[in-house]
């Protein structure tokens, strides 16, 4: 959605547009289940999350002071999403398998595999895939949080920051802590892993 166009609908939603904060909400509810469904591990805890994220954005729309909106969602979604898990007493982690609203595969993202791998290496990634996402259910809540707004999500570490409450340094230090873990468990794999899992580097803030 260009700027332009995002700001107007914003300017709407926070004048009672209903309409206007709907087209928001439909543009960017692929992205907040994807998030709640990789916390909640529930498909209908995920729904429920994005439901109440959904309510709670426009009840309080009028305190969005600019920025980036999507942050702003992503945050109040997180939030409603552990507050799901609490009031549920559900496990917090990540599926194997993610789907969409409609109930198709979502796409494993990018830093998961070499678009350029061949067919006969094809098997190995997916079962590296498979790897990595065991390991990423067994991260605690916090490091886990940071691969998925980062890594799966593409979310820029100030983005991250924003939506997950914490300093960037913190950021930086719980993603680059999350990533030794996971190549740690897979070392077998250590040659197909993206680079950011190859590297040995931690920022000393913790």
């Amino acid at each position: 959605m260009e700027t332009t166009s995002e700001l107007l609908l914003i300017n709407s939603a926070q004048g009672g547009d209903t309409d206007a904060f709907n087209e928001l909400a439909l543009y960017y509810q692929d992205l907040l289940y994807r998030i709640a469904l990789r916390i909640t591990r529930d498909e209908c805890v995920a729904q429920d999350a994005v439901q109440e994220s959904m309510i709670h954005a426009f009840r309080h729309i009028k305190s969005f002071r600019g920025g980036n909106f999507k942050s702003w969602l992503a945050r109040v979604t997180v939030n409603a999403s552990y507050d799901e898990l609490r009031r549920g007493k559900r496990h917090i982690g990540i599926p194997l398998e993610l789907f969409t609203n409609e109930g198709d595969e979502v796409e494993s993202p990018e830093w998961m595999g070499d678009p350029a791998i061949g067919p006969e290496e094809s098997a190995e990634a997916s079962e590296l895939q498979k790897a990595i996402h065991s390991c990423i259910k067994t991260l605690i809540p916090d490091y886990r949080l940071m691969v998925i707004l980062v890594d799966m999500e593409g979310m820029s570490y100030e983005e991250a920051a924003y939506v997950a409450h914490v300093p960037v340094g913190t950021v930086k230090s719980r993603l680059a802590r999350a990533r030794m873990q996971i190549r740690h468990s897979l070392q077998s794999y250590r040659n197909l892993l993206p680079s950011a899992y190859q590297v040995d580097m931690m920022p000393s803030v913790s």
